[in-house]
């Protein structure tokens, strides 16, 4: 009875550990997003994160032949990087990003992590 016990402990602790994993730390994606950058701004309460946010024009909408804009918000994982971004707001970058399931607080607010420039204008 006892390691039975023990068993299906170790068993429950193993699939939340994976399932953690998958959550949180498993690269469901990655690219890179082009844009121009609105802005960059470090903020939080209790754990200052790096956000910013891309604006992306394209094609497409209702209306055929208008021209949209799309919002790319994501969080920077490198101080370097954010300086970086901070200082040339408003030119176009071309930013290599990861996709995660979920955010963590230390992370930032987003799932989308910028991780390298790849190109700015």
């Amino acid at each position: 009875m006892k390691k039975s016990l023990w068993i299906t402990i170790g068993v429950v602790a193993l699939l939340l550990s994976v399932l953690v994993w998958y959550k949180f730390f498993f690269v469901f994606g990655e690219g890179v997003k082009s844009g121009y950058l609105n802005y960059a701004i470090k903020k939080g309460y209790v754990f200052k994160t790096y956000e910013g946010k891309l604006i992306q024009e394209g094609f497409g909408g209702n209306k055929t032949g208008s021209v949209t804009s799309y919002e790319f918000e994501f969080s920077v994982s490198d101080p370097e990087i954010f300086k970086q971004l901070e200082s040339n707001s408003g030119k176009n970058f071309d930013l290599h990003y990861k996709e995660y399931k979920g955010n963590l607080p230390w992370r930032g607010n987003t799932k989308y992590v910028v991780d390298k420039v790849v190109n700015m204008k």
